[in-house]
């Protein structure tokens, strides 16, 4: 047998961790790693956080699963809690991102076959998003790298440039439910939406009565500084997907409506074994104990200042390898003038700082939410370490 028991889809590197200590990994050799990668902007506490991992060490000598036949006192806490903080009236807890964002295109969708218009399927979206990878969140995105092997893609999904309001308005017709965006491009190379496209899309929306849908799957739960995304736009969508940091680590995502939104989701019409399972929510509760507070947010906004100051007077020191520094709060785009996973790989290897590379040459930089200003001097020597010491040609290993 050739196939190793991990089916090869990724493609994994040398470092394997076996332990997390709050913004550090260990690995199997002993060998601590700065990290500013966080699982893909996952581990919003860090590692072993004892407020996390209490909550979650207490919810399972308690009650880890039952089925959603049954009431759920804990969801319906959580979701009350989201509703509170948010524009929502209604949640539905799914396992992942990709399943949040499955369930706002099913929620989309839903609005007006129910309201009677069977013939507005069609979802908008916009080139080099990522949305997630099932057969759905592949089709709402135009990478044909995502695209290749699994054709053919689900049809009801109109492609239009990023940030380009024009092109989105153009493109709306009789068949169009709505917009489904990331207000800030993550893996698509960490680029912000302008504010006056977040607001032309809100505009288009209400006018043509469709919907604007959001997916904060990798910007939310406090990684920008705010809550959401959106409040950073001053406009409220009307479906957003969450995930990442919803849960800190552990699975949980989360599709939020406002009750117009929600219209088209009635009993029967969308389901999760999983989801919303007591254990997830004891997380999520747990997550939202530390970044739901404006003290908070505030911190992660000053440090993201910090960190952000610091790297664009660095690279200048660099201008053959560097070009310039994007993003806001704590999702901090690096791009560099070649492919970044090289480089990547370096301040890894050598280094020992762990970071995850985008499109559009980025290196993205997500830490943890709960750093320090050690931890940054500690990223920028190291980072400092990593540029004065690299050799393009290196091949990651």
């Amino acid at each position: 047998m050739s196939i190793t028991p991990l089916m090869p889809v990724y493609g994994r590197c040398d470092f394997r961790p076996v332990r997390g200590d709050h913004c550090h990994l260990i690995g199997e050799d002993g060998q601590r790693y700065l990290d500013f990668a966080a699982g893909i902007a996952v581990n919003a506490l860090g590692h072993s956080h004892a407020g996390l991992t209490g909550a979650i060490a207490r919810q399972a000598e308690t009650l880890m699963h039952v089925s959603n036949l049954y009431g759920s006192p804990q969801g319906e806490h959580l979701a009350q809690r989201l509703v509170d903080l948010t524009f929502a009236d209604t949640v539905f807890f799914t396992n992942s991102g990709a399943e949040a964002v499955e369930c706002t295109i099913k929620t989309m969708r839903a609005y007006h076959q129910h309201g009677g218009d069977a013939n507005r399927f069609e979802i908008i979206t916009f080139r080099n998003a990522f949305h997630g990878r099932t057969m759905g969140t592949i089709s709402a995105s135009n990478q044909e790298k995502l695209h290749s092997g699994f054709h053919p893609l689900l049809p009801g999904f109109r492609y239009v440039e990023f940030d380009d309001l024009d092109e989105a308005k153009a493109a709306i017709g009789p068949q169009t439910a709505g917009f489904l965006v990331e207000p800030i491009q993550g893996e698509g190379g960490v680029r912000m939406a302008s504010q006056g496209f977040i607001e032309g899309l809100r505009s288009l929306c209400d006018e043509h009565d469709i919907l604007l849908a959001f997916d904060e799957v990798q910007c939310g739960v406090g990684r920008i500084g705010s809550f959401y995304a959106y409040e950073h736009y001053g406009i409220a969508p009307d479906v957003l997907a969450s995930a990442k940091g919803l849960g800190g680590g552990f699975p949980i995502g989360a599709c939020l409506a406002s009750e117009k939104a929600a219209r088209g989701m009635t009993i029967g019409t969308h389901g999760s074994t999983y989801g919303g399972n007591p254990l997830g929510v004891a997380a999520s509760e747990a997550v939202l104990d530390v970044v739901a507070d404006e003290a908070f947010l505030a911190n992660v906004r000053a440090k993201g200042d910090r960190l952000r100051g610091k790297l664009e007077q660095f690279i200048g020191n660099y201008p053959d390898l560097f070009e310039e520094v994007r993003g806001i709060g704590l999702m901090i785009g690096l791009k560099l003038k070649s492919e970044p996973r090289d480089f990547v790989a370096h301040l890894r290897d050598a280094h020992h700082a762990l970071t995850v590379s985008g499109s559009d040459n980025i290196l993205r930089i997500v830490p943890p939410l709960v750093i320090d200003d050690g931890h940054i001097d500690e990223f920028m020597d190291k980072l400092s370490a990593a540029a004065a010491s690299y050799q393009p040609a290196e091949v990651a290993k």
